[in-house]
């Protein structure tokens, strides 16, 4: 760290080059893709019955668990939260006109799943820092004629540097970008998607005064920092190795992807405003990256996303995701770049 420092570089590169160099190393030193091996780990996993390439499928790092999913969280009221900062991102989620509740990314930053119910909807909130994917997914699905209620767990492997979960009932694995499980019993069953949305803490309280906020989840350490210092400033991701876009849009710019669209969030940033397509898309400064600043707080503003029927002004499903990641998981995708 002594030779980057007489560089000259800021101390947030140097923490990103360690981490580059770190997740090298893993990748480097990492056997091919053997579901020989994994089996220790999964014993119940059917390998056999998968829509993916195994060798598409890295160990991220930590194993089974080793990033632990929350279930049942606790909330409080808005007015008694006092650690969260006005510029930090919050997932907010409106469900079957429950009182409105917002899970801060400081919390999903270490955990990266929060199973719980809203509404009586049993609910998957989700994030993906690699890919900037935050997905609210419904829990509830229909499997050979019956009814399941899942809950989830992260595999600690990845896909396209997406989060690949596994759901805790068969241990299927599910590629949490499209909600869909990609090997094991429930291969090729779809989650539906909710729709949630990535705003400042700022916003979500002014808008609901009477809402609630998630907790921190006891005996976890430290909250409001990210150990993903300078991410979305570099060129390519760390640690993937997959097609980058082609059309100009930077890897690692956001997009805001509706279906198999994806708008350019610079593009939208200019006005404001765009209505293209049945949709209405909003953007309002004073969000903070993720995965920008140590404290989180601090992350460059990245500004917060709105999706509405351009119709009827509902909410629609959505998801603010990195340009790579949705190159790789949409590859038919329509770009609107408005050319």
């Amino acid at each position: 760290m002594g030779f980057l420092r007489g560089l000259g570089l800021p101390r947030a590169k140097i923490t990103y080059l360690w981490a580059l160099a770190a997740v090298a190393a893993i990748s480097a030193n990492c056997t091919s893709a053997d579901p020989t091996y994994w089996r220790l780990s999964w014993p119940v996993t059917d390998f056999q019955n998968t829509s993916v390439a195994y060798d598409e499928i890295l160990f991220g790092g930590p194993g089974k668990d080793g990033i632990p999913a929350v279930s049942d969280p606790s909330f409080v009221p808005v007015q008694e939260e006092t650690e969260v900062q006005d510029r930090e991102p919050v997932i907010a989620l409106e469900v079957n006109g429950a009182t409105p509740r917002a899970y801060p990314i400081r919390y999903l930053l270490i955990h990266e799943i929060v199973n719980d119910v809203i509404g009586n909807v049993p609910v998957a909130v989700t994030f993906c820092p690699l890919c900037n994917s935050g997905i609210t997914f419904d829990r509830r699905i229909e499997f050979e004629g019956r009814q399941m209620t899942l809950s989830f767990g992260v595999s600690g492997m990845l896909r396209h540097n997406d989060m690949v979960m596994y759901d805790h009932q068969t241990e299927s694995w599910w590629q949490q970008a499209v909600g869909t499980a990609i090997l094991g019993d429930l291969n090729g069953v779809e989650l539906t998607s909710l729709p949630g949305w990535m705003e400042s803490w700022a916003e979500f309280k002014a808008r609901n005064p009477d809402g609630l906020v998630m907790e921190p989840p006891r005996g976890r350490g430290r909250y409001g920092i990210t150990p993903y210092v300078g991410y979305d400033s570099a060129d390519i991701p760390f640690g993937f190795s997959g097609d980058l876009p082609q059309n100009g849009v930077p890897a690692l710019a956001r997009v805001v992807r509706v279906g198999n669209r994806a708008w350019p969030i610079a593009r939208i940033a200019e006005t404001g405003e765009l209505v293209e397509h049945g949709v209405r898309i909003t953007w309002m400064s004073g969000q903070a990256s993720a995965v920008d600043s140590f404290a989180l707080a601090e992350g460059r503003d990245v500004g917060s996303i709105r999706v509405f029927d351009a119709s009827t002004g509902g909410n629609l499903v959505h998801d603010v995701i990195f340009a790579f990641a949705f190159h790789n998981f949409w590859p038919e995708g329509q770009w609107m770049l408005g050319d």
